[in-house]
């Protein structure tokens, strides 16, 4: 007969959330996050890691520095045993790898002692991670052929040591401390009085993976000095051999253009993550303010209207994946789908538009050459629209630009408003904050709304305040509006695109930021 406890107890996963970039996290163990009931995460994570685990799941924080310990070992096995007894799917996210110098074995070994079931899942160990991020391989023919991880949290100074620094000195070629910072000194003698050359390459790498990435190197001999003039404290790693040399040569994440810049993103929140993501993938700081958030209107009767007529137009277009959504949401609560579409010439301004709706299952007819309003009236010549009726869903502030310009090549536009962009300035006093510190060196602009509802809730300081900010705009007509709102342009993409004004604010770094 199979035991209850079999049937009722939950399973514990001890997952790795990787070294501190978010994009190193692996596939399963975002999978078992989504999956979980109860999480318990510890204090070196990216935050943007949690954005996996589904609403109404319980978090359990358990950091520890070397200040303190918000939860002790033993508690945290409790917790674990605990909640997997009550039939829950528990998490235990760790930084970097939990079986590297991360206490993991000794949380299977208790689990194991209650019967509990429990699965490891790796993580991307900060000990491999970090040096190459920083350009420096822990191996590289004719310089290392092995490596050794080692813990700098053991005092080299007490009685017994589980470390055997005289093999370690002169029997690897690579040395790796994780934890180190508190005792760099003790290690430093430890590795010269058994034997390795106070010539010897060391490399001090803090915040490895992040954005906040900084890093030091030296020798053996001056290193601790180097430490003190660079404030290098925790968390870092301490990289030791010859393979520190590589890193002159090999160093690409903080040699890019926009590296540790911290950019204002100004999107709504709905929207914002696409262009943090490309911008921390490029090593910037994203800060996320948003100046606007979406709203589909309230009163659908116009738009139910235009669907439920729908055969009596020739064109429908969207202006932004906004209106795509939207529209389309509307459509799923009317039990109406994309089959409402046959014999329709369909357009779109910008390739994330026609994205949008691919992801609907249809395919754009026509999108402008250039991602601008004035573009898609431009090339919309080329097709015969005298007397051809224009469904136009879109923003109730949209200016009168496409509507006016299809009129004019002879067309009859129904524009129907079906969302608002409405001001939202949660957060601004931080954000005037790091502005007035001169802690935010770029803000980028993807429409005139963000730039007005900035401008308007900085009020008089938005001047002063974003004078030395670099301001970055998507486009021509959002450009014009940060001018009429008194601000100096430095970048407008070339491309009216999120991965466009990206690009843009790449090149203008990459040549010195003029």
């Amino acid at each position: 007969m199979k035991d209850n406890k079999d049937i009722t107890t939950g399973k514990v996963y001890l997952v790795g959330a990787g070294p501190g970039d978010p994009g190193l996290i692996t596939v399963k163990a975002v999978q078992c996050l989504r999956d979980a009931e109860v999480v318990i995460y510890d204090r070196l994570l990216s935050m943007d890691i949690l954005k996996y685990i589904q609403p109404g799941a319980k978090l359990i924080f358990a950091g520890k520095s070397p200040e303190k310990h918000t939860l002790k070992q033993s508690e945290i096995n409790q917790i674990l045993g605990e909640y997997a007894q009550k039939g829950k799917k528990v998490v235990r996210l760790k930084g970097g790898d939990s079986f590297v110098l991360g206490r993991g074995g000794e949380e299977a070994e208790h689990l194991t002692s209650l019967g509990i079931r429990f699965e490891v899942v790796p993580g991307i160990t900060s000990a491999v991670a970090a040096p190459a991020y920083a350009g420096i391989p822990v191996t590289h023919r004719g310089l290392a052929s092995s490596f050794a991880v080692i813990t700098g949290h053991e005092d080299p100074e007490k009685e017994f040591t589980s470390i055997n620094w005289s093999n370690l000195a002169t029997g690897v070629d690579t040395l790796v401390f994780l934890m180190a910072m508190a005792h760099i000194e003790q290690i430093v003698s430890k590795l010269i009085t058994n034997g390795l050359s106070s010539d010897t390459p060391v490399a001090i790498i803090k915040e490895g993976t992040r954005p906040e990435q900084k890093v030091a190197t030296g020798t053996l001999e001056n290193i601790v000095k180097i430490v003190k003039e660079n404030n290098m404290g925790p968390p870092a790693i301490v990289v030791v051999g010859q393979v520190v040399k590589m890193r002159d040569k090999l160093k690409w994440f903080d040699s890019q253009p926009l590296f540790s810049k911290r950019i204002l993103v100004t999107r709504s929140r709905q929207q914002a993550s696409q262009l943090s993501l490309l911008l921390a993938s490029r090593g910037a700081i994203p800060v996320e303010q948003p100046a606007i958030c979406i709203k589909a209107t309230n009163n659908t009767h116009s738009l139910d209207e235009a669907i439920k007529n729908i055969e009596t137009y020739h064109w429908i277009t969207f202006t932004s994946v906004n209106g795509v959504d939207i529209f389309f949401n509307r459509l799923g609560e009317l039990r109406l789908d994309s089959r409402i579409f046959k014999g329709l010439t369909i357009g779109a301004i910008g390739p994330a538009t026609a994205e949008a709706l691919n992801n609907y299952g249809l395919n754009a007819d026509y999108v402008p050459p250039e991602y601008t309003g004035s573009s898609f009236i431009k090339h919309l010549g080329n097709y015969d629209i005298d007397g051809k009726h224009f469904l136009l869903p879109r923003a109730r502030a949209a200016d009168s630009e496409i509507p006016e310009g299809i009129a004019s090549l002879g067309g009859i536009v129904c524009d129907i408003p079906i969302y608002d962009t409405l001001p939202d300035m949660s957060g601004l006093e931080n954000i005037k904050l790091l502005l007035k510190t001169g802690a935010i060196q770029a803000a980028t602009f993807a429409s005139s709304s963000t730039v007005s509802n900035i401008v308007s809730a900085l009020g008089d300081e938005a001047p002063e305040l974003l004078s030395g900010v670099d301001i970055a705009c998507i486009g021509p007509k959002t450009a014009n509006t940060a001018r009429d709102s008194g601000l100096n342009i430095s970048v407008v993409a070339r491309k009216s695109t999120i991965p466009g004004l990206v690009e843009a604010l790449e090149d203008y770094y990459e040549k010195g930021g003029c």
